[in-house]
């Protein structure tokens, strides 16, 4: 089922906020790339993946109370209702609205001013940037694999292919990222062949 934004832009929710600090290293019309990596990316429900997890729909809440501070504890219990009726498209189980009160609770314990933990991202498409699946995953490619690849890197070629809905393969990776398949076996660490999972269990 696709996920039924109209309530969330009628409600003008904010889910999605390029960095707002760190400064890219490059930057085109298409695209901003930071060589080290920033944390300050949010841009929920960009991929196909759905909340699968109370963790999961957690966070998304304290990432949305995080970019909305104006918001009210009504403001908050609401968009939680509607994001956790899976008839919405954005979670694969129902959660009726005790476990939805109490994931808000245990949130009012959580400074939302902080920034929540995020992941590392290294190329970021600017919204609306007209370009293609392939062409995206063409210019991760060359911009990560312009010198020795890293764990970091085949993280980051992970996400790209995960956002644009395909199923992370070593011999995608590796033509990717333009090294042999040999290659990114050696980088797969036991933390990254758990996320290559947890990402391809998610679409």
């Amino acid at each position: 089922m696709d996920r039924n934004f109209k309530y969330l832009i009628n409600k003008r929710v904010v889910w999605r906020r390029n960095p707002t600090t760190d400064i890219p290293d490059e930057e085109t019309n298409e695209y901003m790339y930071y060589k080290s990596g920033t944390y300050q990316c949010y841009d929920l429900f960009r991929s196909k993946a759905k909340i699968t997890t109370y963790r999961s729909f957690m966070w998304h809440m304290l990432v949305l109370k995080h970019l909305n501070q104006e918001w009210s504890n009504e403001d908050v219990l609401d968009v939680a209702y509607y994001i956790a009726d899976k008839n919405n498209g954005f979670t694969t189980f129902n959660m009726n609205k005790w476990n939805v009160q109490r994931v808000i609770k245990d949130l009012d314990l959580i400074d939302c001013g902080d920034p929540p933990r995020n992941k590392l991202r290294k190329v970021i498409f600017k919204f609306n940037c007209g370009l293609d699946k392939s062409q995206k995953l063409s210019i991760v490619g060359k911009l990560i694999g312009r010198s020795s690849v890293t764990p970091e890197d085949v993280y980051e070629a992970m996400l790209q292919i995960n956002y644009e809905g395909d199923k992370i393969i070593i011999s995608k990776l590796a033509k990717m990222l333009n090294v042999t398949p040999r290659t990114i076996h050696r980088r797969m660490c036991k933390d990254l062949k758990q996320t290559k999972e947890e990402l391809n269990n998610e679409l």
